[in-house]
């Protein structure tokens, strides 16, 4: 790969993790009128900025199995904690992790897609 081409995953990876980041948080802000309280996930924002990684990374190098990877490794993990952070098992967190999830992919998702369009212009 040229550096050119490289150039071009770096910023599809840097454009995927920190803006995805504002994006996450203001479409979270925008659906949500009362400021989260009890049963915010810790580390949500760096295992969002890593997920968003991966998939971008995964897109781009062709592995496009790596999304269910990384949708899997979450589900199991985080998904879990969320049901049992209540005795009723209805989290009120569980609608934020889910909007925030599927936000978070699909700007990855976009963001794999448009440094594949710059790498196949690139030549």
């Amino acid at each position: 790969m040229s550096w050119a081409g490289a150039g071009i995953v770096v910023a599809a990876l840097v454009v995927s993790v920190l803006l995805g980041r504002l994006v996450t948080g203001l479409v979270l802000r925008r659906v949500q009128s009362t400021p989260p309280a009890n049963g915010v996930l810790r580390g949500g924002t760096w295992i969002g900025m890593l997920e968003r990684a991966a998939i971008t990374g995964a897109v781009i190098a062709g592995f496009p199995e790596g999304v269910a990877v990384v949708l899997a490794v979450k589900g199991l993990g985080r998904y879990p904690e969320l049901r049992e952070s209540h005795p009723d098992k209805v989290s009120p967190a569980a609608e934020r992790f889910i909007i925030g999830t599927l936000i978070s992919y699909t700007w990855a998702g976009a963001c794999a897609v448009l440094g594949l369009w710059a790498l196949d212009a690139l030549g």
